[in-house]
């Protein structure tokens, strides 16, 4: 994927995005997790997967991330940041980080059924669209799917 490699900072970030997606898990959500870092590499908002409990189809892990950050920062446009999240966002997600000019996603596991940035479309990275961002995927993918494996795998034995 464009926009530059992944470096030992997209591993940290990543395993910060981990912990979030764990914490998802631990209430029965989705293990999504995403943060967001500034052009310091400052962690300006994190968030996990909380669509269930809040009964929210809105509430992926990226969007809840975006949100913080535009209330922390004060502003809908979050320029020059990177958005580290544990699966490849989905559509919805994607043209969030468009309409909030993300510069940089950095995801781990792929979605190859949902998506947005490589699986299924090239949102905001195929120069459609009147921003784009960097991608880079695959950062800690094994760690990243092990966690959603193991997620549905225990929510099937429950059934």
């Amino acid at each position: 994927m464009g926009g530059g490699g992944q470096d030992a900072r997209d591993f940290y970030f990543m395993g910060k995005a981990i912990e979030l997606a764990v914490g998802a898990a631990a209430i029965d959500e989705v293990p999504v997790g995403a943060v967001l870092v500034d052009r310091d590499y400052t962690i300006v908002a994190g968030a996990g997967n909380n669509c269930i409990q809040a009964h929210d189809p809105t509430g992926h892990a990226e969007i809840h991330t975006l949100r913080a950050a535009a209330e922390k920062l004060k502003n809908y446009r979050l320029p020059e940041t990177t958005m580290y999240v544990t699966l490849e966002p989905c559509p919805m997600c994607a043209a969030a980080m468009i309409q909030a000019r993300v510069k940089r996603v950095v995801f781990g596991a792929t979605d190859p059924k949902g998506g947005g940035l490589q699986s299924l479309y090239s949102i905001g990275n195929d120069g459609k669209l009147n921003h784009s961002f960097a991608v880079v995927g695959g950062v800690r993918a094994e760690e990243c799917a092990a966690l959603l494996k193991d997620f549905f795998r225990r929510r099937r034995k429950k059934r």
